[in-house]
């Protein structure tokens, strides 16, 4: 049953990160610094990779904190979706702004990333304690 929950908070979490970025697509773009064609697309070979790769991160973050979780107690969708907000933005948003500082990439990057990884933990932390 705990494969099935880490499942679904991955999947939650990939599904929240496509509205997340769908809706913040254009200032992203730019802030990340894809080019673009004349029709304001990215250029590239839209290889399915990166949502390859996004999928399985996201079931590894759930996983490991499915694991934190339930070694510390954590079990109610209101501690879970705490717990998840402080994984994102006391763990994984000052490496994102660490990461962006040394690589100079633009703060909006930092906070688009950022916003991203607080939220989807959250939604991983509430999902992985609804069942």
């Amino acid at each position: 049953m705990e494969v099935l929950n880490v499942l679904a908070a991955a999947a939650g979490s990939w599904v929240f990160g496509a509205v997340w970025y769908m809706s913040l697509s254009k200032p992203w773009m730019q802030a990340a610094g894809i080019p673009m064609d004349a029709n304001g697309k990215p250029m590239g070979n839209g290889s399915p990779m990166p949502f390859v790769y996004s999928a399985i991160c996201m079931v590894v973050v759930a996983g490991f904190m499915r694991h934190v979780f339930a070694t510390s107690g954590v079990t109610t969708p209101g501690a879970g979706l705490v717990a998840g907000l402080g994984v994102g933005l006391f763990f994984i948003s000052p490496w994102i702004l660490l990461n962006n500082a040394y690589t100079m990439r633009p703060m909006k990057l930092t906070l688009i990333d950022s916003g991203y990884a607080t939220f989807g933990c959250a939604s991983i932390g509430l999902i992985l304690n609804l069942f």
